[in-house]
Protein backbone atom coordinates (compact mmCIF):
# COMPACT_ATOMS: atom_id res chain seq x y z
CA UNK A 1 0.00 0.00 0.00
CA UNK A 2 2.82 2.20 0.52
CA UNK A 3 2.23 3.22 -3.37
CA UNK A 4 -0.90 4.52 -2.68
CA UNK A 5 0.74 7.37 0.50
CA UNK A 6 3.10 7.97 -2.93
CA UNK A 7 0.53 8.80 -4.81
CA UNK A 8 -1.28 10.58 -2.51
CA UNK A 9 1.72 12.39 -1.83
CA UNK A 10 2.50 13.74 -5.09
CA UNK A 11 -1.07 14.77 -5.46
CA UNK A 12 -0.40 17.05 -2.22
CA UNK A 13 2.88 18.70 -3.12
CA UNK A 14 4.63 16.75 -0.20
CA UNK A 15 8.47 15.78 -0.53
CA UNK A 16 9.79 12.14 -1.99
CA UNK A 17 11.94 12.36 0.98
CA UNK A 18 8.75 12.05 3.85
CA UNK A 19 7.85 8.25 1.36
CA UNK A 20 9.04 5.19 0.49
CA UNK A 21 8.31 3.89 -2.50
CA UNK A 22 8.85 -0.36 -2.75
CA UNK A 23 10.23 -1.79 -6.17
CA UNK A 24 6.84 -3.42 -6.91
CA UNK A 25 5.69 -4.28 -10.73
CA UNK A 26 3.38 -6.52 -11.96
CA UNK A 27 3.08 -8.44 -15.02
CA UNK A 28 -0.45 -8.94 -17.17
CA UNK A 29 -1.14 -11.53 -19.33
CA UNK A 30 -3.39 -9.64 -22.38
CA UNK A 31 -5.63 -13.39 -23.86
CA UNK A 32 -6.61 -12.13 -27.16
CA UNK A 33 -8.14 -13.56 -30.13
CA UNK A 34 -4.79 -13.40 -31.94
CA UNK A 35 -2.93 -14.59 -29.33
CA UNK A 36 -1.39 -14.11 -25.69
CA UNK A 37 1.14 -11.41 -24.84
CA UNK A 38 2.87 -10.23 -21.59
CA UNK A 39 3.00 -6.46 -20.44
CA UNK A 40 5.09 -5.77 -17.43
CA UNK A 41 3.85 -2.59 -15.69
CA UNK A 42 5.46 0.57 -13.96
CA UNK A 43 4.37 0.24 -10.77
CA UNK A 44 7.15 2.22 -9.02
CA UNK A 45 7.47 4.94 -11.57
CA UNK A 46 3.08 5.49 -12.28
CA UNK A 47 1.40 3.95 -9.34
CA UNK A 48 -1.76 5.98 -9.95
CA UNK A 49 -1.97 4.79 -13.15
CA UNK A 50 -1.12 1.32 -12.88
CA UNK A 51 -3.56 0.95 -9.78
CA UNK A 52 -6.29 2.54 -11.59
CA UNK A 53 -5.21 0.14 -14.59
CA UNK A 54 -5.23 -3.19 -12.41
CA UNK A 55 -9.45 -1.69 -10.74
CA UNK A 56 -10.12 -2.34 -14.68
CA UNK A 57 -8.48 -5.69 -14.91
CA UNK A 58 -9.56 -6.98 -11.08
CA UNK A 59 -13.32 -5.90 -11.62
CA UNK A 60 -12.86 -8.14 -15.25
CA UNK A 61 -14.20 -4.55 -16.97
CA UNK A 62 -11.86 -5.85 -20.18
CA UNK A 63 -13.41 -8.64 -20.34
CA UNK A 64 -14.44 -9.32 -24.19
CA UNK A 65 -13.22 -5.80 -25.41
CA UNK A 66 -12.19 -4.79 -28.96
CA UNK A 67 -8.94 -3.77 -30.31
CA UNK A 68 -11.17 -0.69 -31.76
CA UNK A 69 -8.36 1.58 -33.15
CA UNK A 70 -5.69 0.40 -35.13
CA UNK A 71 -2.77 3.22 -37.17
CA UNK A 72 -0.36 1.93 -38.92
CA UNK A 73 3.72 2.37 -37.22
CA UNK A 74 1.53 4.32 -34.84
CA UNK A 75 -0.74 2.65 -32.50
CA UNK A 76 -3.46 -0.03 -31.76
CA UNK A 77 -5.72 0.95 -28.96
CA UNK A 78 -7.99 -0.89 -26.94
CA UNK A 79 -9.92 -0.92 -23.53
CA UNK A 80 -13.10 1.40 -24.17
CA UNK A 81 -15.38 -0.93 -25.72
CA UNK A 82 -17.50 -4.48 -26.74
CA UNK A 83 -18.52 -5.46 -29.86
CA UNK A 84 -22.45 -4.65 -30.82
CA UNK A 85 -23.89 -7.26 -33.23
CA UNK A 86 -25.59 -3.84 -34.62
CA UNK A 87 -24.87 -0.44 -34.75
CA UNK A 88 -21.49 0.85 -33.68
CA UNK A 89 -19.79 -0.75 -30.43
CA UNK A 90 -20.55 -0.14 -26.61
CA UNK A 91 -18.98 1.72 -23.97
CA UNK A 92 -17.72 -0.28 -20.67
CA UNK A 93 -18.20 1.75 -17.81
CA UNK A 94 -15.33 4.27 -16.65
CA UNK A 95 -14.07 5.55 -13.40
CA UNK A 96 -13.08 8.79 -12.71
CA UNK A 97 -9.95 10.25 -14.01
CA UNK A 98 -6.83 8.92 -13.25
CA UNK A 99 -3.83 12.30 -12.30
CA UNK A 100 -1.39 12.20 -15.43
CA UNK A 101 2.04 10.52 -14.91
CA UNK A 102 4.14 11.33 -17.61
CA UNK A 103 7.39 9.87 -16.64
CA UNK A 104 8.33 7.22 -19.45
CA UNK A 105 8.99 7.70 -23.27
CA UNK A 106 6.45 6.49 -25.47
CA UNK A 107 8.62 4.22 -27.68
CA UNK A 108 7.98 0.75 -29.34
CA UNK A 109 6.60 -1.48 -27.25
CA UNK A 110 5.07 0.23 -24.34
CA UNK A 111 1.40 1.05 -23.39
CA UNK A 112 -0.51 4.03 -22.34
CA UNK A 113 -3.39 5.64 -21.58
CA UNK A 114 -5.41 7.95 -24.11
CA UNK A 115 -6.79 10.83 -22.72
CA UNK A 116 -9.35 13.71 -24.21
CA UNK A 117 -7.94 16.12 -26.65
CA UNK A 118 -6.41 19.03 -24.69
CA UNK A 119 -7.42 17.96 -21.10
CA UNK A 120 -4.14 16.92 -19.05
CA UNK A 121 -5.94 14.34 -15.98
CA UNK A 122 -8.59 12.52 -18.17
CA UNK A 123 -7.24 9.25 -19.01
CA UNK A 124 -10.09 6.53 -17.97
CA UNK A 125 -9.93 3.04 -19.20
CA UNK A 126 -8.81 3.41 -22.39
CA UNK A 127 -4.78 2.31 -23.20
CA UNK A 128 -2.86 1.99 -26.52
CA UNK A 129 0.43 0.12 -27.58
CA UNK A 130 3.00 1.87 -29.33
CA UNK A 131 4.08 0.31 -32.50
CA UNK A 132 6.88 2.94 -33.55
CA UNK A 133 8.63 4.97 -31.48
CA UNK A 134 6.25 8.19 -30.99
CA UNK A 135 8.34 9.89 -28.43
CA UNK A 136 8.59 13.16 -30.24
CA UNK A 137 4.69 13.18 -31.34
CA UNK A 138 3.23 12.05 -28.05
CA UNK A 139 5.60 12.97 -25.41
CA UNK A 140 5.33 16.61 -25.03
CA UNK A 141 1.92 16.91 -26.42
CA UNK A 142 -1.58 17.05 -25.33
CA UNK A 143 -1.34 19.04 -22.12
CA UNK A 144 1.49 17.10 -20.59
CA UNK A 145 2.26 14.18 -22.78
CA UNK A 146 0.37 10.70 -22.27
CA UNK A 147 1.15 8.06 -19.32
CA UNK A 148 3.26 5.71 -20.53
CA UNK A 149 2.47 2.83 -17.75
CA UNK A 150 4.50 -0.42 -18.67
CA UNK A 151 5.84 -2.10 -21.57
CA UNK A 152 4.91 -5.48 -23.86
CA UNK A 153 7.34 -8.19 -22.27
CA UNK A 154 10.00 -10.09 -24.37
CA UNK A 155 8.13 -12.16 -27.76
CA UNK A 156 5.01 -10.19 -26.95
CA UNK A 157 5.52 -7.77 -30.03
CA UNK A 158 4.95 -10.39 -32.28
CA UNK A 159 1.26 -10.81 -31.34
CA UNK A 160 0.90 -7.02 -31.32
CA UNK A 161 2.14 -6.90 -35.23
CA UNK A 162 0.13 -9.41 -36.20
CA UNK A 163 -2.88 -7.14 -34.57
CA UNK A 164 -1.35 -4.01 -36.80
CA UNK A 165 -1.88 -5.84 -39.94
CA UNK A 166 -5.13 -6.64 -39.94
CA UNK A 167 -6.90 -4.19 -42.08
CA UNK A 168 -8.83 -1.45 -41.10
CA UNK A 169 -12.19 -0.28 -42.26
CA UNK A 170 -14.63 2.62 -41.57
CA UNK A 171 -17.88 1.38 -39.95
CA UNK A 172 -19.17 4.81 -39.07
CA UNK A 173 -20.17 7.36 -35.69
CA UNK A 174 -16.71 7.59 -35.18
CA UNK A 175 -14.99 4.03 -36.09
CA UNK A 176 -12.92 4.76 -38.63
CA UNK A 177 -9.66 2.98 -38.17
CA UNK A 178 -11.21 -0.63 -37.00
CA UNK A 179 -9.43 -3.68 -37.59
CA UNK A 180 -11.53 -6.84 -38.59
CA UNK A 181 -10.44 -10.16 -39.30
CA UNK A 182 -11.32 -12.34 -42.30
CA UNK A 183 -13.62 -9.12 -43.61
CA UNK A 184 -12.67 -7.68 -47.24
CA UNK A 185 -13.34 -4.80 -49.16
CA UNK A 186 -15.99 -6.48 -51.00
CA UNK A 187 -17.79 -7.47 -47.83
CA UNK A 188 -17.53 -3.84 -46.78
CA UNK A 189 -18.47 -2.44 -50.55
CA UNK A 190 -21.79 -4.80 -49.80
CA UNK A 191 -22.82 -3.30 -46.66
CA UNK A 192 -22.51 -7.03 -45.14
CA UNK A 193 -22.09 -6.17 -41.15
CA UNK A 194 -19.14 -7.95 -39.62
CA UNK A 195 -19.57 -9.76 -36.88
CA UNK A 196 -18.48 -10.48 -33.31
CA UNK A 197 -15.73 -12.90 -34.75
CA UNK A 198 -14.15 -10.39 -36.90
CA UNK A 199 -13.50 -8.34 -34.14
CA UNK A 200 -10.15 -8.30 -32.56
CA UNK A 201 -11.30 -9.20 -29.01
CA UNK A 202 -9.24 -9.07 -25.93
CA UNK A 203 -11.09 -11.75 -23.93
CA UNK A 204 -9.30 -11.34 -20.67
CA UNK A 205 -6.30 -9.07 -18.76
CA UNK A 206 -5.07 -11.45 -15.70
CA UNK A 207 -2.90 -10.93 -13.21
CA UNK A 208 0.17 -13.83 -13.82
CA UNK A 209 3.48 -12.27 -11.77
CA UNK A 210 3.05 -10.20 -8.89
CA UNK A 211 6.88 -10.28 -7.91
CA UNK A 212 8.12 -7.19 -6.99
CA UNK A 213 11.58 -8.17 -8.94
CA UNK A 214 9.16 -8.86 -11.70
CA UNK A 215 10.64 -5.44 -13.71
CA UNK A 216 14.25 -5.59 -11.78
CA UNK A 217 15.81 -6.12 -15.57
CA UNK A 218 13.87 -3.44 -17.30
CA UNK A 219 15.44 0.44 -17.94
CA UNK A 220 12.36 2.18 -19.48
CA UNK A 221 13.25 5.49 -21.39
CA UNK A 222 12.41 8.80 -19.66
CA UNK A 223 10.30 11.40 -21.34
CA UNK A 224 12.54 13.87 -21.54
CA UNK A 225 10.36 16.11 -23.70
CA UNK A 226 7.70 16.86 -21.52
CA UNK A 227 7.06 20.35 -19.94
CA UNK A 228 4.92 20.95 -17.20
CA UNK A 229 1.50 22.19 -18.45
CA UNK A 230 -0.09 25.50 -16.72
CA UNK A 231 -2.41 23.47 -14.07
CA UNK A 232 -6.32 22.98 -14.85
CA UNK A 233 -9.23 21.23 -12.69
CA UNK A 234 -9.06 17.47 -13.36
CA UNK A 235 -12.58 17.23 -16.02
CA UNK A 236 -15.70 15.66 -15.17
CA UNK A 237 -16.71 13.18 -17.99
CA UNK A 238 -19.87 14.23 -20.06
CA UNK A 239 -23.08 12.34 -19.57
CA UNK A 240 -22.41 10.34 -22.64
CA UNK A 241 -18.86 9.19 -21.52
CA UNK A 242 -18.74 5.33 -20.38
CA UNK A 243 -21.57 3.49 -20.18
CA UNK A 244 -23.47 1.77 -22.35
CA UNK A 245 -25.82 3.77 -23.60
CA UNK A 246 -25.67 6.21 -26.53
CA UNK A 247 -22.34 6.39 -28.48
CA UNK A 248 -20.35 9.00 -27.76
CA UNK A 249 -18.76 10.52 -30.99
CA UNK A 250 -14.60 11.32 -31.11
CA UNK A 251 -12.45 13.72 -32.94
CA UNK A 252 -9.10 12.92 -33.83
CA UNK A 253 -6.58 15.37 -32.70
CA UNK A 254 -4.17 16.43 -35.41
CA UNK A 255 -0.28 17.77 -35.14
CA UNK A 256 2.00 18.42 -37.55
CA UNK A 257 0.25 15.79 -39.54
CA UNK A 258 0.98 13.27 -37.12
CA UNK A 259 -2.77 11.63 -35.75
CA UNK A 260 -2.25 11.82 -32.15
CA UNK A 261 -4.35 9.64 -29.44
CA UNK A 262 -7.42 10.78 -28.24
CA UNK A 263 -9.96 8.81 -25.86
CA UNK A 264 -12.99 7.85 -27.50
CA UNK A 265 -15.66 8.68 -25.29
CA UNK A 266 -16.20 12.67 -25.49
CA UNK A 267 -17.61 15.37 -27.57
CA UNK A 268 -14.18 17.11 -26.13
CA UNK A 269 -11.77 14.05 -28.26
Amino acid sequence: MKFVFTTIARLLGLSALTVSLPALATTVQFQTSMGDFEVVLYDQGTPATVANFLAYVEAGDYTDTIIHRSVDSFVIQGGGYVFAESGAPDAIDTRDPVVNEPVYSNVRGTIAMAKVSGLLNSATSQWFINLSNNSFSLDPYNRGGFTVFGEVAEGGMSIIDSIAAVDVFDMGTGFDEIPLVDYTEEDYNNQIDPTADNAVTVYTIVVTDADPDSAADLDPVPNNLYEEPTPTPTPTPSSGDGGGGGFPYALLLLLGGLSLVARKGSHNS
